[in-house]
């Protein structure tokens, strides 16, 4: 019979725990005392030859059975750098470029936007550190955020082979993704001296998220808000005044682009690219103002990197790997945080995975724009950068889900989906198979998500039935960038709720 020798007592409590997790053996490594010695050597061969990454796991008791439903990581464990995809691109990226007429746009940006970002902007570091002061505010804020397997969707789908999962950035203060950068340039603005912030926000989500870290900072902050949505989400204004914010309605009479607007049309609905150049507009009118930018720009996505960094540990606890990433994707702040540090990897040769844009027929700037430089806002204020865009005047229907309208892709984004790596799909604007997708995952999941989010769950819900159909399997990784629980009008209205 075997007795534990100094030696063997790791490898003899790995194993134990190896037999719990794999045999569902409730054994501790004192339980393989008097064991048949042939067996445990056995036990041991076989993890040292095959299993040692799980053993590492187990050692620090940090892996979890593959039936989990909530993956979590440990606190100590949160990333403690951003990635930066551009080192890892096919080709270099398209540098920013000026128009041929009109003042300098770099320069004007140099004058109204947080220093610190710029340099991440143009950074050519793939990793780059996260301040611990900005990690302290990640945990304050609820970071690392679970990583959940959709087992009551897969069953209500009939699912036997497709596995589907979730992230939750639902789980935030203000209930979205968008904190991870709102905290980050919130700390920079004030580092920098800056007192105020000014902002554009089309669903609420970046206005809401920018009010709070401004408030921790002990920031004013100013929120232009598309109109078209303004006016319906009334308790999410609600949610920006309570945390300090002044929020106009934009198009609004605060700037000279938008007087002009309004004098066109006073019932003018508003867009992301209007309220981007009123924000800027005002940062550069009013001293000690920056303006801060919630999608789009490479600084961004570096911030909101922190989601795919946590992901990718939250798969390895199951021993599981997705081969489809999904995410909603307007400007694509969330799908690119959660989908490029995977895209890295896959370029890197590291990992085989596709990924998917999900967006409406109201600005499908992946599916039918062209990739060409273009500027970010109306007015044109900012630099021209290469992008997949729909032309920065387009006009696009106002939605429920109008954190997907916006003319333009990410640049990072726009240069996999030149290079074939990203895949978009644009759902019919009248949302109604969107809220019906919401709907199901709410009965099924018990989570409410925002308009945006239930676009990634559409699309994992069609690809997961058209997987399980050909007979495939297949894990598919989706992103809940938001709730939407002030979005119920929203919900009334498409699902015919009375």
């Amino acid at each position: 019979m075997y007795a534990i020798s100094p030696t063997h007592r790791k490898s003899v409590h790995a194993i134990a725990l190896w037999c719990w997790i794999f045999r569902g053996n409730d054994a501790d490594y004192r339980e393989l005392e008097g064991w048949p010695t042939d067996v445990v050597e056995t036990f041991i061969s076989r993890a040292e030859a095959n299993y040692s990454s799980h053993i590492m796991c187990l050692l620090e008791r940090r892996w979890q059975p593959m039936d989990s439903t909530q993956i979590s990581l440990p606190v100590d464990e949160l990333p403690k750098k951003w990635y930066n995809i551009a080192p890892d691109l096919p080709e270099p990226l398209p540098p920013p470029k000026e128009p041929e007429t009109g003042p300098s746009r770099l320069e004007f940006l140099k004058s109204t936007m947080i220093g610190e970002c710029l340099k991440q902007e143009s950074s050519s570091q793939r990793w780059i550190q996260i301040p611990e002061a900005i990690r302290s505010l990640y945990v304050q804020a609820g970071r690392p955020r679970p990583l959940y397997r959709a087992r009551r969707l897969e069953r209500s789908l009939g699912l036997k082979k497709v596995r589907l999962y979730y992230k939750r950035e639902d789980l935030s203060p203000t209930g979205s993704h968008k904190v991870n950068t709102a905290l980050v340039q919130a700390f920079l603005a004030a580092k920098e001296g800056k007192r105020e912030l000014v902002t554009e926000t089309g669903a609420g989500q970046w206005g809401s998220a920018l009010s709070y870290a401004a408030k921790l900072m002990d920031l004013n902050c100013i929120v232009f808000w598309v109109r078209a949505v303004y006016r319906w989400k009334t308790d999410r204004r609600t949610f920006m005044k309570l945390l300090g914010a002044t929020v106009h309605a934009s198009p609004s009479q605060e700037t000279k682009v938008g007087r002009q607007l309004v004098r066109e049309d006073a019932n003018h609905q508003g867009s992301l690219g209007i309220a981007v150049s009123e924000g800027l507009e005002y940062a550069d009118e009013h001293s000690g103002s920056v303006y801060c930018l919630g999608s789009v720009l490479n600084h961004v996505l570096i911030h909101q990197s922190i989601i795919g960094l946590e992901t990718i540990e939250q798969f390895k606890l199951v021993d599981d790997d997705p081969d489809l990433v999904v995410g909603c994707f307007g400007g694509g702040s969330n799908f690119g945080g959660l989908a490029l540090p995977f895209a890295g990897e896959v370029l890197k040769g590291k990992r085989e995975c596709e990924f998917l844009a999900a967006q409406s027929e109201a600005a499908p700037n992946l599916v039918r724009g062209e990739y060409r430089y273009d500027f970010g806002d109306v007015v044109g204020h900012t630099p021209l950068l290469k992008m997949f865009t729909l032309g920065h005047q387009a006009e696009m229907m106002p939605i429920r889900a109008d954190g997907l309208r916006y003319h333009a892709a990410a640049p990072l984004v726009s240069a996999l989906r030149h290079h074939g790596l990203v895949e978009a799909v644009a759902y019919p604007a009248d949302e109604r198979v969107i809220f019906e997708a919401a709907r199901l995952f709410f009965q099924t999941e018990g989570w409410l998500v925002a308009p945006e989010s239930a676009y990634a769950v559409r699309a994992g819900v069609d690809e997961a039935l058209k997987t399980e159909k050909a007979g495939d399997s297949k894990a598919i990784l989706m992103n809940i960038s938001g709730h939407g629980f002030l979005d119920l009008e929203a919900y009334k209205e498409k699902l015919n709720i009375e």
